[in-house]
């Protein structure tokens, strides 16, 4: 049986290459597509991406410390009135000066440069987190999707067997009616029986087709690829002994928890800024050093733009700073900064019961999934070995003709449903254990 499965997977492999769309077919097992969905799938790709912005904000809050140098030439030229410092007028004035050098201005805002730097370094703790989490749970929707292809394609197996095998039959009938064994009426149910198992046959293709496209978009793959599980059996899994170190009654392990602790920590060392950043004084510097002078060239308001000609400069300085202590009355009367720090702290503090809620639930029903999952797993098993010794006697006795043919195509039907049972059944038991390793924080 092994041996079949084998070739007509095989067979599987070689069909769909040359489907009339000329899809590429890509051999998978479930280690390729954890492989393939960790590093191709988009949204794990966006909240990378999302990762690395929180970093390059971290990387901006830290330039709050660095002052702002300049350097270049200035010119100023009046024309008409001005006043002199001791507030005579002057008429027909022309003043044209030109100013060359480097200067600096500074504003250190203490409280906001250390408790938002500090801020961003506890976001970007929690934007990892955040994108662990999401990786998660796209890894476990990958390996859902990869249980349903594997399903599929072993059900459109199981219809290809049968369909071979009632051709077989077909054949048989055809030789004992011709022989005058059979009444021609049983040769016309075989026939019926048999294009029936082709229709069955023909929308386990299609559910195989649907299973695949869906995986290869979650794969992020060309739309021309056909996915082929080179998984030939479909075994239970156990992962007790892996999560017997894990204790159900903590959530640390989430990395959903974790974001929001990271990010309630973020939101509560950014508030410091209106309590305690209030004593932290402003510190500003503004300098500069230049070549000050009169110019005299060919210069007039009808032609700003001209080269002046520079006939005398002069260094000149300048040097102002401040220490400052931001009294904001708004802040002080209102605080409505404070209460919005406050009420964005409270709503994170509800996702967290919420999601601790979540995780009980999640663990819950993987648990009662997989107790009952075992309970199903060794009926059908049973159900599976006893249905295929009634078809391989009711093959036999159809060699002899000591069968009707309804007998052998009813054998026929329990034997299909007790495969596809057992495809289904441990199809979500697998899920089951990866969806209790997930609730219970366990990185994929």
């Amino acid at each position: 049986m092994k041996n079949k499965i084998k070739h007509l997977v095989a067979s599987l492999l070689v069909t769909a290459t040359f489907t009339a769309n000329a899809q590429e077919t890509l051999p998978i097992n479930l280690q390729t597509v954890l492989e393939m969905g960790g590093a191709n799938n988009l949204t794990i790709k966006e909240f990378q991406a999302k990762q690395e912005l929180a970093a390059a904000n971290l990387s901006k809050t830290k330039e709050w410390w660095l002052p702002e140098v300049y350097a270049g030439l200035q010119t100023h030229q009046l024309w008409g009135a001005a006043m002199n410092a001791d507030g005579r007028f002057f008429l027909d004035v022309s003043r044209q000066n030109l100013r060359a050098g480097l200067g600096l201005n500074t504003n250190w805002n203490f409280a906001e440069g250390i408790y938002k730097t500090k801020s961003a370094k506890l976001h970007v703790q929690a934007s990892a987190y955040e994108t662990l989490a999401e990786r998660n749970n796209t890894l476990l929707a990958t390996i859902k999707a990869y249980y349903d292809l594997q399903t599929s394609q072993l059900k459109l197996i199981a219809y290809k067997n049968l369909v071979a095998q009632s051709d077989t039959i077909t054949q048989q009938i055809a030789l004992q009616v011709e022989a005058g064994l059979r009444y021609q009426s049983e040769l016309l149910l075989s026939k019926s029986n048999q294009s029936h198992l082709k229709i069955e046959m023909l929308n386990a293709q299609s559910k195989y087709n649907q299973k695949s496209a869906e995986l290869v978009r979650l794969l992020n793959l060309d739309s021309k690829v056909k996915l082929v599980s080179i998984d030939t059996v479909m075994l239970p899994l156990d992962f007790q002994n892996e999560l017997l170190s894990v204790n159900d009654t903590t959530y640390k392990n989430r990395s959903e928890i974790k974001f929001i602790d990271f990010t309630i920590r973020s939101l509560q060392t950014e508030r410091k800024i209106g309590t305690t950043g209030l004593l932290i004084p402003t510190f500003s510097i503004g300098t500069y050093g230049s070549y000050f002078g009169r110019i005299n060239g060919a210069v007039s308001p009808m032609f700003p733009l001209q080269y002046p000609e520079t006939k005398q400069l002069y260094p000149t300085g300048m040097f102002n700073a401040s220490f400052t202590w931001n009294i904001p009355l708004g802040h002080l009367i209102y605080g409505g900064d404070l209460k919005q720090y406050n009420s964005q702290i409270k709503i994170q503090e509800i996702k967290s019961e919420q999601f601790r809620s979540q995780i009980n639930e999640e663990i819950a029903n993987a648990l009662q999934r997989l107790i009952l999952g075992k309970e199903q797993i060794q009926i059908v098993k049973e159900g599976l070995e006893l249905t295929t010794e009634a078809l391989n006697q009711s093959i036999e006795r159809q060699k002899l003709g000591t069968v009707k043919p309804f007998e052998v195509f009813q054998a026929q039907q329990f034997y299909l449903q007790a495969q596809i049972d057992y495809f289904e059944v441990v199809s979500e038991y697998n899920k089951a254990q990866f969806a209790l390793k997930v609730a219970r924080g366990v990185i994929l």
